[in-house]
Formats: C-alpha cells, structure tokens, sequence
C-alpha cells in the first residue's frame, strides 16, 4: 500500500455490558483483551496508537501512545474516530475495537482495496448482512466533516456515514473473526475459544 495509515484501537467506552468494567483489560487467555487486537492489528499499520479514556497508565504499559476523547461524557466510537483523526500522523486512519480479539490479519489490507476500487472517502467491514462500521479505514481529511457532526449533536454512526461515499467490503469468508466480547459472559464463553499467534 502506498498510502501510510495511522491505526487506532477504540479502548475509550465504559463497558455497561460487561458490569461497568474496563473490557480492554480484561483477561482473555491470561491476557489483556486490548494486547490481542494489538498484536493483529500493529503488523498491519504503520504506527498504532489507543483511545482510552480511564486507566491510562495500564494502556500505555502496552508500549503505545494513549490519547482520551476531546469531547466529554464518554459520547461513543465516534468521539474516538474524531480525536485519533486530530492525533493521526498519516492521510488514512485503520480503527478496531479493544474487545475484538479475533480480528482478520487483513482486515486492512482489504479496507483499502475496497476504498481504492470506489475511490471511497471511507470504507467499512460487512459479514452477511450486518455492517461493523468500528472497523473502518477512513480519510484524515474527514475531521472537519465529522467535528461538524459531533457538534450538531449526532452522535450515530449510520448517520454521519449516509453523509458519506462509504465503501462496505465484505468479510464474509472470515465472518467469525470479527466476534467481539461485550458482556461476562461472552468473556467466559470466548476462553473456550483460544486466542493464537497471527502467524500460526
């Protein structure tokens, strides 16, 4: 790819689903659910920073920079996109969620293609028919599009989106890898399903 991309896992929620905890650091396999998706999605962009707005210090124990959101109240996944597209040292910017651990080692790598191929200013990963638009590969130039949203009081990503030309690239081939874990018991339920090295 010749575009350099700037990726950013989205750390910065507060968990309702999973009682009010950090879902980040919860342990999965003996690990940090936040060190998987790291270990996926670094190999795939070329610098990678996390969207955190509690526990800093345990974030950057991972070794990456952590920035909180500039809007407050914990206003949701895009208030992350719009603080990480301010802080990005490159034209395009890769997202994912700290509560994916599985996700597709090309899941970049595809999210261009699709964006290349429409000339999209944003593109998105599908499985069947639902659309997971925290997985995206978006235009850094997009800021001022989505400051203006966020101030109007939007805050619903399908919204900004129709706003949009959006690419949605389909992932349906590797459809279990974009499972995320939002509650306990998904956590307990995904232990059954071990996390591997990308290169096994």
């Amino acid at each position: 790819m010749s575009d350099k991309i700037s990726g950013v896992i989205l750390a910065g929620g507060l968990g309702r689903r999973m009682g009010g905890v950090d879902k980040g650091l919860q342990l999965l396999d003996g690990r940090p659910m936040v060190s998987w998706v790291i270990e996926r999605l670094a190999p795939q962009v070329d610098d990678l920073r996390i969207n955190a707005n509690q526990n800093r210090a345990a974030y950057e124990s991972f070794g990456y920079p952590v920035f909180a959101d500039d809007i407050p109240e914990f206003a949701g996944p895009l208030a992350g996109l719009h603080a990480a597209l301010q802080r990005a040292s490159h034209p395009l910017v890769a997202t994912a969620p700290c509560d994916s651990p599985f996700l597709p080692a090309d899941l970049v790598a595809r999210l261009h293609a699709g964006m290349l191929a429409k000339g999209a200013d944003l593109a998105v990963a599908r499985t069947f028919e639902q659309v997971h638009p925290v997985f995206c590969l978006c235009r850094r130039d997009l800021l001022a599009s989505l400051a203006d949203y966020l101030a109007g009081g939007g805050r619903r990503i399908d919204r900004w989106h129709a706003s949009l030309d959006v690419a949605i690239v389909s992932f349906d081939d590797e459809a279990e890898a974009f499972s995320n874990i939002n509650t306990a018991e998904e956590l307990a339920a995904s232990r059954s399903r071990p996390c591997r090295p990308v290169d096994e």
